[in-house]
C-alpha cells in the first residue's frame, strides 16, 4: 500500500502513516528525556482515540479544554488530563475535577468560584492559574492568545503579591506552530513580568506551538532553553503540551475529482471532499496546502504554458468552498486521486457536516503496509447530530 497516489482508495479518506506518527513521537519522547521537560498531547488538534495505544508507548498524559475532552483522556487515554478553560460550567465542573489531574482556571474570579467544589470532587487535583505574558509572535488575531482584549488569562498587574491558597502552578499560552527562537524570546517576557511567583509554585505549563517535528525546527535550542530554566528555578516542573507537533507531517487526505468546471478562464477540478467541512484551517488561517504531484501558483502571471492549472473545489454549497491554484503536469480526469499533503492535525477535530457533506474515512497504514480503516461515517452519524 506505500504507494504515490493511494491507487487502491477511492473515497474520501484521511491516512495517518504510522512510521511517520512513531518518528514524531520518538523525537517528543528524546526531547522530553534530554530536557526534563514533561510533554503531553493536546486535543484541540489531535483526539483520533484508536491511536492512543501507539501515544501511550512515548507519553503519558494529555491536555484537555472541555468536560469531553477531559474524559476522552480519562478512559481512552487512560490518564487523568491537564484541564484548561477559559471558563467551567457550573453543572460540569465536579466531572471534570474527577477527570483532570491539573485543573488551570482562566481568572481569579473563577478559581475562587469552583476551586473547593473541585478540590472536593477529587482532593488529588493540582490548580493553576493562566497568565497573559502581553507578548506574542502570532501574526493572525485569529490565533493570537495575546492580541489586544484578549479573553485568555491574567496579566501580571492584576496578580495579587501572594497567590491564592491552593495554587502550585502557572500556565502560560502565546505560541501557533512556532519554533525554538519565537519562544525563547517569549520566555524572557514570561519570566520577566512573573517570575516573582515563581517561588509559590512547583510546576509552570508553556502550553502548545512549540512544533518541534518541523524539519527547521532546532530542536538542539528548545532543550537548551529548558535545561538553562530549570537551572535558575530547580523546584519548577516544566510541562509542554503541543498539539500539531505530534501530528505534523503524518499523512494525507485523499479526495478524488469529481468533476472539472471553467469559467471565465478558470478551471476549478471540483472534490468529494470540502476546505469548510474537512480542511476549515486552510480558509481560517488562512493556508495553502500542498498537493502531491502539483506546484503551488501564486498569481496567474506564475502560470506556465507547460503545465496544466487548476482551481480545487470543495463539494459544499458555500460559494467561498475552494482554494487555488495549483499546476499539474498532466490534464486531470475525474476519478483520478488528489493527495492534500499533512491533513491529519486540526482537520479531523474540526470536521463538521454542513450540507449534510459526510466526514472522509479515517485509515491507519501500518508499519507492515496494510491499510486499516479506523472509522467510516454513515447517515445516522449526520441524522444523530440533528437529534
Amino acid at each position: 500500500m506505500r504507494i504515490m497516489n493511494y491507487e487502491l482508495i477511492h473515497r474520501p479518506t484521511y491516512v495517518l502513516e504510522e512510521d511517520r506518527l512513531r518518528r514524531n513521537l520518538s523525537l517528543i519522547q528524546s526531547v522530553s528525556q534530554r530536557s526534563g521537560a514533561e510533554i503531553i498531547l493536546a486535543f484541540k488538534a489531535y483526539a483520533l482515540w484508536k491511536t492512543f495505544p501507539i501515544f501511550r508507548e512515548y507519553i503519558s498524559a494529555t491536555t484537555a479544554s472541555s468536560l469531553y475532552e477531559a474524559q476522552l483522556a480519562f478512559e481512552e487515554f487512560g490518564s487523568p488530563a491537564h484541564t484548561y478553560s477559559p471558563a467551567y460550567n457550573d453543572y460540569e465542573i465536579d466531572d471534570i475535577a474527577c477527570m483532570s489531574s491539573h485543573l488551570t482556571f482562566n481568572s481569579l474570579s473563577q478559581y475562587s468560584r469552583y476551586h473547593q467544589r473541585a478540590t472536593e470532587a477529587n482532593p488529588e487535583l493540582k490548580f493553576g492559574l493562566r497568565i497573559n505574558p502581553q507578548y506574542s509572535e502570532v501574526e493572525t488575531l485569529l490565533y493570537n492568545p495575546c492580541a489586544p482584549g484578549t479573553r485568555f488569562g491574567i496579566r501580571a498587574t492584576a496578580l495579587p503579591d501572594k497567590l491564592p491558597e491552593g495554587i502550585s502552578g502557572l500556565h502560560c499560552h502565546c505560541h501557533c506552530e512556532s519554533g525554538s527562537d519565537v519562544f525563547q524570546r517569549s520566555l524572557a517576557h514570561i519570566e520577566d513580568k512573573f517570575s516573582r511567583w515563581f517561588p509559590q509554585i512547583q510546576w509552570v505549563n508553556f502550553g502548545g506551538g512549540h512544533l518541534m517535528t518541523r524539519s527547521d525546527y532546532d530542536v538542539e535550542l528548545l532543550i537548551r532553553l529548558i535545561q538553562d530554566f530549570r537551572r535558575r528555578y530547580p523546584w519548577l516542573k516544566v510541562i509542554l503540551e503541543p498539539g500539531s507537533a505530534f501530528a505534523w507531517q503524518t499523512g494525507p487526505l485523499v479526495a478524488q475529482v469529481v468533476d472539472i468546471v471553467e469559467d471565465g478562464g478558470i478551471k476549478t477540478a471540483i472534490l468529494n471532499v470540502s476546505f469548510t467541512c474537512h480542511m476549515p484551517d486552510c480558509l481560517e488561517m488562512p493556508y495553502m496546502p500542498q498537493v502531491r504531484g502539483a506546484r503551488t501558483i501564486e498569481g496567474m502571471d506564475e502560470v506556465s504554458t507547460e503545465g496544466f492549472t487548476y482551481r480545487l473545489g470543495g463539494c459544499s454549497c458555500l460559494s467561498g468552498d475552494f482554494m487555488g491554484l495549483w499546476q499539474f503536469d498532466h490534464e486531470l480526469q475525474v476519478g483520478e486521486n488528489i493527495i492534500l499533503e499533512d491533513m491529519l492535525h486540526y482537520t479531523t477535530v474540526k470536521t463538521n457536516m454542513f450540507n449534510g457533506i459526510s466526514h472522509p474515512d479515517i485509515a491507519l497504514l501500518c508499519s507492515d503496509g496494510t491499510l486499516k480503516t479506523l472509522r467510516r461515517y454513515t447517515y445516522e452519524d449526520y441524522r444523530d447530530r440533528m437529534d
